[in-house]
């Protein structure tokens, strides 16, 4: 495994992989249990926006998963605000940390209130997105072969691609996580010239967290998921 670029809440690495596990692992990822706020009891709402529309606006928040948190728990928030300005995620008050607390909910005006709480439990993606922690998606590596003349156009575009001159042609390593694929193919054909794609062994996988667990976790659980499922097989078929 070759780590490509790694941030708080993205991971892409590149890894000899057989697609179909790839794809395996990319499916458990809405089977990963996450907290989330499931329903919201709203006592005052003086903003102009539905009590629906708020609700569905606070059941997308990402909240971070708490480890210690059992599958049939739940936990509350309570919002009670009359601040003149626009209404946050951060305004929630409770045991639960909020991921992203600048998320706009609702605008109030000078002498208006919102009053609610919101009851979060554990839940799955496969049941709603609001459960999703994130997700994975991955692309074959690959050689791209195009004429020489092109070389300093696909330089511009993609500097920090291996690109490796043979004779009249030149071979571009596309084994970032930027592809540069799509552009090398566009290139050619606007050029009236034609660029040919050797795909290689590794893939290039990228996890992208919502912040409710790091991207390294969301491959491993996903990967533990997909084991567990393998062996629940295995025994079936003995």
């Amino acid at each position: 495994m070759e780590l490509i670029e790694k941030k708080d809440n993205l991971f892409v690495f590149s890894t000899k992989l057989d697609e179909t596990i790839a794809n395996s692992i990319r499916r458990s990822v809405n089977r990963i249990p996450l907290i989330a706020i499931d329903e919201v009891e709203i006592s005052k709402n003086d903003s102009s926006l539905y009590d629906e529309t708020i609700a569905h606006r606070i059941g997308l928040i990402p909240i971070k998963m708490d480890k210690s948190l059992k599958e049939d728990e739940t936990k509350k928030l309570k919002l009670k605000t009359n601040k003149e300005g626009i209404v946050y995620s951060g305004d929630f008050k409770g045991d639960l940390e909020i991921v992203y607390e600048k998320m706009p909910l609702t605008i109030l005006n000078k002498g208006q209130e919102i009053d609610l709480t919101a009851i979060a439990k554990i839940g799955k993606g496969s049941d709603h997105s609001k459960f999703s922690p994130g997700f994975i998606f991955y692309r074959r590596d690959c050689e791209i072969i195009l004429d020489k003349d092109l070389l300093k156009e696909v330089k511009e575009v993609f500097p920090n691609n291996i690109i490796k001159e043979k004779g009249d042609k030149i071979i571009i390593e596309d084994d970032k996580r930027k592809s540069a694929m799509d552009f090398a193919e566009g290139l050619a054909v606007r050029k009236g010239k034609k660029a040919e794609i050797k795909d290689k062994e590794n893939l290039i996988i990228t996890v992208e967290s919502f912040g409710q667990i790091t991207p390294q976790e969301i491959f491993k659980k996903a990967l533990e998921i997909l084991k567990k499922d393998l062996k629940e097989i295995a025994k079936k078929i003995e």
